[in-house]
């Protein structure tokens, strides 16, 4: 089983031209170690509050060991937990096992002639450049994925003109990937200051800890920076004689505590990376120390969403399980922020980048809200959207507004349709539906760029990434020609993706005529 949770692009002009490979040197074995024997210590730690659990709910006080948890002795003895802490004993087990005989593997200068390799790179060398260099025209985009239980993050290159997506390389990820933030800011060991330009990514998964890593490295095995309680245990890696302190699981104001829901970067304030959580909370995370700034608690229940206003860069909107809609100004914690009341579960929340008094909201429902900040209500359950529009009979699990086309909004759902739609003054009208062959869809994304303003990503539960150039189709062409009108098209769709056979991609505008301009059916306008 395979699926794809979560994309985003990368603006064109921020990836290396030839991405480096990752250096894995005796000094990066020896960090890697300590944090494998870290791991492993909090598996026995939890392998023992398990046994304890369970002898305490079967009355067993001690005696005979249960069968499961014996099979787990069994499987745990090659790596010699017992004797962890013990001076001196990591060559005969523990961390050394996991590794195999690598610790005997010489590291040579890379000026030096190394004695067991009797290839020269010559050509081979330059080929392997040449196949990992990303030109200025492209664009990444970055891909969640879960595949038989093991995760990672694919990272795509697309190139418009040639219509061609591919995988350039992935990383593994420690749990299912939920939220993928790209960063243009180095952080960890590659930070070098304020002004600097990077090509990061932060991935928020099923666990606490949200991972940074250097998208122009290839083959890293352990992120650039962890935000989180793991980077105490990547501190302490360096202090093996401190005593590790046991991982909380009480929301509090340093880290989370369950799974990262969403991710948004600051792109005024670079440095700064707000969170949320199933735990309840928003976290603010300084890039610079890689420390938690602020906490808050605005919100009763897991808090799904966060986007950054776009021009007062320190009102931050969230969403949450509560029904509830926050915009609050991050500056000021105490003060009672304006809050709107939903019919649902919030899924998505986010600012109109073209208007950024008006905001929209999609819910567990199919709905889609549009408010105005500038009329917070005095309860959440007096508010008053601008409209209200059923735009799925499922789940929205997906939207985005384009921020180069003003009015133009895609839906993805669990239903396995994605939907375009014409935001207009006197309210909104759907373009065209289609079923892309993704599956449930779980991430409809606009590029970035005005060269590739109309592509969209499309990815859900079969495991394929779809770039949906939306120009093509009549209907699109025909509702935003005034808005951008030196669009063309030669009556033929186009879709880019790896899976593109097992796709409706040779279909035809004609295919979809009674689900195209439907003229807006499906809406209600809420403006008195």
């Amino acid at each position: 089983m395979s699926m794809i949770t979560a994309t985003t692009w990368v603006p064109r002009g921020f990836a290396a031209p030839f991405p480096t490979k990752y250096d894995f040197n005796e000094e990066e074995y020896d960090r890697i170690s300590k944090l494998a024997k870290l791991q492993l210590d909090d598996a026995k730690e939890d392998l023992e509050e398990a046994q304890e659990e369970k002898r305490k709910s079967n009355g067993n006080t001690g005696g005979a060991k249960l069968e499961d948890t014996e099979e787990i002795d069994d499987d745990l003895k090659e790596y010699d937990l017992e004797h962890y802490d013990d001076d001196g004993k990591e060559d005969e087990g523990g961390t050394a096992a996991m590794f195999g005989n690598i610790k005997n593997l010489m590291f040579h200068d890379a000026n030096e002639e190394d004695p067991y390799i009797t290839m020269e790179g010559g050509e081979d060398d330059d080929e392997e450049r040449e196949e990992l260099q990303i030109l200025a025209t492209d664009n990444l985009v970055l891909a969640g994925r879960i595949e038989d239980e093991v995760a990672h993050l694919e990272v795509y290159v697309y190139e418009d003109e040639a219509d061609n997506l591919y995988v350039h390389h992935d990383i593994m990820l420690p749990a299912i990937p939920l939220a993928v933030e790209w960063l243009d800011l180095p952080v960890g060991k590659a930070s070098t200051g304020s002004d600097a330009k990077g090509n990061f990514v932060a991935v928020g998964t099923m666990d606490p800890d949200i991972e940074l890593w250097n998208l122009d490295v290839v083959d890293s095995m352990y992120p650039d920076a962890i935000l989180g309680q793991g980077a105490e245990d990547a501190a302490n890696a360096e202090k093996p004689k401190k005593k590790k302190k046991r991982k909380s699981k009480k929301a509090n104001d340093d880290y989370h505590v369950d799974s990262v829901l969403s991710l948004a970067a600051n792109r005024h304030h670079r440095n700064l990376l707000a969170s949320s959580s199933a735990d309840k909370t928003i976290k603010l995370w300084d890039l610079n120390t890689t420390k938690c700034a602020k906490s808050y608690s605005y919100h009763t229940d897991k808090v799904c969403s966060v986007a950054w206003h776009p021009t007062e860069s320190t009102v931050l909107l969230s969403g949450s399980y509560d029904r509830t809609v926050v915009a609050a100004d991050m500056r000021a914690p105490e003060a009672k922020a304006p809050r709107w009341g939903v019919e649902s579960d919030v899924e998505t929340v986010r600012w109109n980048p073209h208007d950024p008094n008006f905001f929209y909201i999609s819910t567990e429902n199919g709905m889609i809200h549009y408010h105005d900040a500038r009329n917070a209500p005095t309860d959440p359950s007096k508010s008053k959207p601008v409209w209200v529009l059923q735009a799925h009979d499922e789940s929205i699990s997906s939207f985005d507004i384009n921020p180069i086309i003003p009015g133009f909004l895609a839906t993805g759902s669990t239903d396995k349709q994605v939907k375009l739609w014409n935001i207009q003054p006197s309210g909104p009208s759907m373009v065209v539906s289609r079923d892309l062959g993704v599956g449930k869809v779980f991430s409809t994304t606009f590029a970035p760029d005005q060269e590739v303003g109309f592509r969209l990503a499309v990815a859900g539960s079969k495991g394929a990434v779809q770039i949906w150039d939306t120009s093509t189709n009549k209907a699109v062409r025909e509702a935003f020609a005034t808005k951008v009108p030196q669009m063309k098209g030669d009556g033929k769709e186009r879709l880019v993706g790896l899976d593109e056979d097992e796709t409706d991609s040779d279909s035809e505008e004609g295919e979809d005529e009674d689900e195209e301009a439907n003229g807006g059916e499906g809406w209600e306008s809420m403006e008195e």
